[in-house]
């Protein structure tokens, strides 16, 4: 009988897919949902409950984590420490979920071609960033990494004001003087100076880095 059944449901391809949707919903609500009720995975803290230094992004740090992503640095590098004695020893603390409440989308990633940035953060000087974005191998001489030599140009982001308004709309507590003050932030800026800016504050949340 039970066979039958089960032959019953391959057969009928509605019901397959109908009762397939049930099991996915099911099981992702019973995976995601909790998620959403965690301090640990909602509010700035560590997994001891201990208080985070999270900040939003800035203007210009804000416009370098867009053009992180319109440039498709996360095919290659990740911002994701796992909690493996590896991966601590080579990029530091492993990273936990309070140090992403302002990332949308987050950035954490699984491909490794470049190294993990989740702690870059202050690791390297801003000229050191500046001359390795334009030209890698001049400062890592196996690095596969291309030379985006067009981040030199201007920086141009006539929404800025219109993109921190859907960040505080999707819960980054933006004030109104910040986003008034967005434009005037970005003035004279290179796109190299706004990937550097995003790329200094990655990864210096935890007090204990």
């Amino acid at each position: 009988m039970a066979q039958s059944k089960h032959d019953a449901i391959e057969r009928n391809v509605a019901l397959l897919i109908v009762l397939t949707l049930l099991a996915v919903s099911v099981g992702g609500l019973v995976e995601i949902l909790p998620l959403f009720f965690q301090k640990s995975t909602t509010s700035a803290i560590d997994h001891n409950g201990n208080a985070l230094n999270v900040k939003p992004y800035d203007a210009l740090s804000l416009a370098g984590r867009d053009i992180y992503i319109r440039e498709g640095c996360y095919n290659c590098h990740s911002q994701m420490i796992r909690p493996f004695r590896a991966e601590t020893e080579r990029y530091g603390h492993y990273s936990v979920a309070g140090e992403f409440i302002y990332d949308h989308p987050f950035q954490w990633g699984s491909k490794r071609t470049g190294p993990d940035l989740a702690r870059v953060g202050g690791r390297y000087s801003d000229e050191w960033q500046r001359q390795h974005l334009l030209d890698p191998r001049g400062k890592v001489q196996d690095s596969n990494m291309p030379a985006f030599t067009w981040l030199a140009r201007d920086l141009k982001v006539p929404d800025i004001q219109a993109r921190m308004k859907a960040m505080r709309f999707l819960g980054v507590p933006y004030s109104d003087e910040e986003i008034e003050n967005a434009p005037k932030a970005l003035e004279g800026k290179k796109e190299v100076d706004a990937v550097i800016a995003y790329l200094q504050g990655l990864g210096k949340a935890l007090s204990n880095l």
